[in-house]
């Protein structure tokens, strides 16, 4: 890795877009959730809990492949970024001052994030209404920390990388235009992805407050991911949930 001249902004924009960097970027997200999975997994009355996207797509590969399949989506994730990491190398090292800046914007758009969402939020429903998204109480720290990684990575890689795109894609294939079909992908994605919170017997209880909250977290997420990519989307999302679960 090269630790050279600093990045400008234009560069550090391109360069911190790309899947080389915004692929190894999340790197580090799915090793502590995995990890923590392993060593101290989060309990509950009704057995080990994981991150709700992470279970669909893992039940997906099982469904399809039986007990191998766990292994099989694992291998399938890290094959298919090392892919797109060797398609969109760059000549010449790593920068390390650009992962740096990386974990820097995350955490300043984490920080910034729930209070641009609410405020969105009470303009649509009204300043009167609450926008609660849910409950922080139960589980020790680590379960939290250990679900709000889970939550950055999984469910942006499940709602934002194969459903808003695949949508946008089904879209195009339709005959809609670019525009059209990301405006349509990004809308149906969100509702999507604000659903998901009550879904299950661990699922948070239904609220109008909530569920518009965290409809215009999925579009906000949906842009972040399209104007900064995967890595920093999935950062943003994980610090902001560790934020509100600690």
């Amino acid at each position: 890795m090269s630790t050279g001249a600093r990045d400008t902004p234009r560069r550090y924009w391109q360069r911190s877009r790309s899947h080389r960097y915004s692929l190894l970027f999340a790197l580090p997200l799915l090793l502590a959730y995995e990890f923590f999975e392993a060593v101290a997994p989060v309990q509950t009355a009704g057995g080990v809990v994981r991150n709700g996207a992470d279970v669909l797509l893992t039940d997906l590969f099982i469904w399809m492949l039986g007990p191998r399949g766990p292994l099989a989506f694992m291998a399938v994730v890290i094959g298919f970024s090392l892919w797109l990491i060797r398609r969109d190398r760059e000549a010449g090292p790593l920068r390390v001052p650009t992962f740096a800046m990386m974990l820097a914007e995350s955490a300043v758009l984490a920080m910034t994030f729930g209070l641009v969402v609410g405020v969105l939020t009470m303009r649509v429903l009204g300043p009167l209404r609450s926008a609660s998204i849910g409950s922080a109480d139960g589980g020790t720290a680590l379960a939290r920390i250990t679900l709000s990684l889970g939550a950055g990575l999984y469910e942006e890689l499940l709602f934002r990388v194969v459903i808003v795109s695949a949508l946008a894609t089904g879209l195009r294939f339709l005959g809609f235009g670019k525009m059209v079909s990301g405006a349509v992908a990004t809308v149906v994605g969100a509702l999507v992805f604000s659903a998901f919170h009550y879904v299950g017997p661990l699922g948070d209880s239904l609220t109008l407050e909530s569920f518009v909250f965290r409809a215009i977290a999925g579009v906000a997420f949906s842009a972040l991911y399209l104007t900064r990519g995967f890595g920093i989307t999935a950062w943003t999302h994980a610090l902001y949930d560790v934020a509100v679960m600690i």
